[in-house]
Parts: C-alpha cells; sequence; structure tokens
C-alpha cells in the first residue's frame, strides 16, 4: 500500500533536490529521501524547499532512515517541512505491512 498516494520518482540527476512527489486529494508533496548513518542536518530541509519551487508543489517533507538535527527541526518548522524521521518511518511501515 502507498497510504493512498500516487508516487512519481523524479530524474536521477538534475532532481533539484526532490526524490519524489507524492499527489493525493489535488495536492502534491515534494519528498527528499535521505539514507545516512548520522543525523539528518538543515541542507535536506533547503534542497527539498528550494525543488518545491522547481516543481511548484503544494509542500516539502523529508524521510529519512535516522534523525534530524535540532538545527534541521527547527528549519523545517519554519518552512513548513513535514519530517519523518526512523522512528516515524518504522510506524508508518508497520501501518502499511
Amino acid at each position: 500500500s502507498n497510504l493512498g498516494y500516487t508516487v512519481e520518482k523524479t530524474k536521477t540527476t538534475g532532481d533539484q533536490g526532490v526524490d519524489l512527489i507524492l499527489y493525493k486529494n489535488n495536492q502534491t508533496i515534494a519528498v527528499q529521501a535521505k539514507c545516512y548513518s548520522s543525523t539528518v542536518g538543515n541542507s535536506a530541509i533547503q534542497q527539498v524547499v528550494a525543488g518545491q519551487k522547481y516543481y511548484n508543489t503544494d509542500k516539502t517533507m523529508v524521510v529519512c532512515n535516522n534523525y534530524f538535527t535540532i538545527s534541521a527541526k527547527e528549519l523545517a518548522n519554519t518552512t513548513s517541512t513535514i519530517l519523518w524521521d526512523r522512528d516515524k518511518l518504522i510506524e508508518m511501515m508497520d501501518l502499511v505491512y
């Protein structure tokens, strides 16, 4: 299951900081996905916010397999970027599978 979203992968190179675009209920979300061995910082938020302008999406989101720095959380809060860290990702995977 994909939680009711239609998912489009962006091109591998020149993706402008957006890996996926989600579509649901006439809303679009630009998604940056990070697979890091350490915490995820501001740059991921900055990239997806810039990508939002390029792809003209309604919302932004960063998903990671680790956790976000305090600074990244603050920037996400300011830019209304949705954050899914390791705990949220596991919770959502349990919901789907």
